[in-house]
This record gives C-alpha cells, structure tokens and sequence, in this order.
C-alpha cells in the first residue's frame, strides 16, 4: 500500500497510521482501518501508512492507531477528531443538522450493522475457518499468530452480546437470526437513503461516507464461503457502485492486491 501524497500545512506534525494490510481490492481489509483510510483520503491528511506485518509486536491487536508527534490515538472517532483538530475537515461543509445526522447515522451503522459484520467474519464457522483466520494468521508475526485470531474472534463475539445479547435474546441463534435481520433492515435504510446520489450528502464525501464504505466494503469484496449477508448487500446495486467509486476515485494508485 502506498502512502498518501498528499501535503500538509507547513510545520503539521507528520501522521503515521498502523492498520492491516490489503487485499481483496481493498487498501485494508479491516472495517475501522478503512473508516480511517477513507477519511484521511477525503480530508487529504497526509499519512504515512503502515501496514501490520512480520515486526508486528503488539498481542493487544489495537488497530488502526495514528502516530503523531509522539502521540498515539486509538478508535476511528478518535483518530477522525485528530485529524480535525489539524485542520483535515472532511465535515467542513456539512449543516448543523447534516452534523447531527451524520452521528446518528453513524451510530445506527454501529448497533444494527457492525454486529452481524464481526459475525460474518469472526464468529461464522465456514468463514472464519478459510477465510479470517488464514488471512491474519498469515500476517502476523510468530507465535502470535497462534493466539490472536482467536482471541479477535473472542472478542469480537463478546463485542457482538454486550451489544446484542441481552433479554429477550437469551441464546447464541436468538441473537443470530436477529442481528441479521437487523443488518439487512439496515442496508436497505441506507440504500434508500442514498438513492441515486454518489454520496450520502452533497457532491463531496464526508466522515457517514468514509464509515459506510468502511463496514461495506470488506462484505462486499471478501471471498466469503458462507455469503448470507454478502448476497443482501450485492443485491443493493447503488452501495456496490458506492464502494467501488470511493475505491476509483480515491484509491486507484494504491497495490491492492485483487
């Protein structure tokens, strides 16, 4: 993955940002690395961008994290809020209300759509089995790579029942067949919010757009085995075209592997 190359005021402190690598046409294959990837594009913050790779020695598995100026931020909010404060606005055109929808649009992604993404991915069997664990066993140094998997897969479900696993929901299926529900319900909200435009207000991106191709795009490109979720969303033509214009207009002279 390339860094950017875009410039800074004169004098910014340089940002570093640490984040799994790329595939799948993807410059991450990791939703809040994304978020972060997508926003920095947006505002035109310029990063360094490293990828997680063999030197890798955190066992936490915290990323994106952004480092500047000595200064470490963790959590895509954060990081967002970072970059505003040195002056990469991908906001800066929006309303007060526009503002105000964009956090609740933001946290309807992550009640109703997040959950059933981490399940996909971490929790499902078939697709964390060939598809999750090969994938970040790989691209994580030794012995770590024997115990982190896992441990994002634990946490990931427990992330998912904080959230989602509370009464009447009481088993694992109960809270299954519900945050699938709850997802499908959800993409279908934001397909028709954003109907025929190319992005979710106005003719310019901004931090709702960078988190919907973020939580979208993976589920859109990962060559899943169990593909419930992914058949939903391929089936919404508009938010597939949406995550491939970010990925041509913003992404294009990045290697992402196909």
């Amino acid at each position: 993955m390339q860094a950017d190359r875009s410039r800074g005021p004169p004098g910014s402190p340089m940002m570093e940002l640490r984040c799994w690598g790329s595939d799948w046409g993807l410059p991450s294959v990791h939703p809040e690395c994304l978020v972060v990837l997508a926003y920095a594009r947006f505002a035109g913050a310029p990063l360094k961008v490293t990828p997680v790779d063999y030197t890798w020695a955190s066992p936490k598995g915290t990323v994106p994290f952004l480092t500047s100026a000595g200064e470490d931020t963790h959590q895509p909010a954060n990081i967002l809020n970072f970059f505003r404060k040195q002056k990469y606005n991908a906001d800066y055109v929006l309303s007060a209300k526009e503002g105000s929808d964009t956090l609740a649009y933001i946290a309807l992604l992550e009640e109703k759509l997040l959950p059933a993404v981490l399940h996909t991915f971490w929790v499902d069997t078939e697709n964390y089995c060939n598809v999750t664990r090969p994938w970040y066993a790989s691209r994580t140094p030794f012995p770590l790579n024997y115990y982190l998997p896992g441990k994002m897969s634990r946490d990931a479900l427990d992330r998912i029942l904080v959230t989602r696993g509370q009464p009447p929901l009481y088993s694992l299926s109960e809270v299954e067949a519900q945050i699938y529900k709850d997802a499908k319900e959800c993409l279908n909200l934001f397909s028709n919010r954003l109907g025929t435009a190319q992005y979710f207000f106005g003719s310019t991106p901004t931090s709702l757009d960078a988190f919907v191709f973020g939580f979208l795009a993976p589920l859109y490109k990962a060559h899943l085995h169990k593909v419930n979720l992914q058949q939903h969303l391929k089936q919404l033509s508009n938010l597939c075209h949406f995550c491939d214009h970010i990925l041509s207009a913003y992404f294009v002279s990045d290697d992402a592997d196909g």
